[in-house]
């Protein structure tokens, strides 16, 4: 696929904690806020999450000198294997959001592969580009939550 046609983000990573503390770290809001944002601070105070089917999840991003409200829907929630909800920010229409997926694959060792997708067509290749890089940084605080909290 050509970078302009790019349509989404496809991430893969070993994570080095089991798949059910993994799964942990996508539904539990303080596990959330430690690694979502990377290094900006996602205050627990502003932030909700009902993870079931249907269930809303929202929270702010707090860098300095600015916030960035994120809120969606969970429309899969089968722990642990896999978690599938909507991602919207503050400009997105309730129709022009993204579907984010995903997917833990339990490995030997006491591991876990992610795959990640993200995918809605509403974004540029440019946005797309900045989205991932951001997403890399997301699973890197991820990695480190895990490691700090086993």
């Amino acid at each position: 696929m050509s970078h302009s046609a790019r349509e989404g983000i496809d991430i893969t990573r070993v994570l080095d904690a089991p798949r059910q503390r993994v799964f942990r770290a996508w539904t539990d809001p303080e596990d959330f806020a430690a690694w979502y944002g990377g290094d900006a601070e996602v205050p627990l105070d502003r932030m909700s999450m009902d993870v079931r089917p249907g269930g809303s999840w929202s929270l702010v991003l707090v860098v300095p000198g600015t916030e960035m409200p994120f809120h969606g829907t969970y429309l899969e929630v089968a722990d642990p294997e896999r978690i599938v909800f909507t991602l919207q920010d503050a400009t997105a229409s309730e129709d022009a959001g993204e579907t984010v997926t995903a997917i833990f694959r339990e490995r030997p060792g006491s591991t876990t592969e992610l795959v990640f997708q993200q995918r809605g067509g509403h974004l540029t290749p440019e946005q797309y580009a900045a989205a991932e890089d951001g997403w890399e940084a997301f699973f890197d605080a991820l990695a480190a939550r895990l490691a700090a909290r086993p």
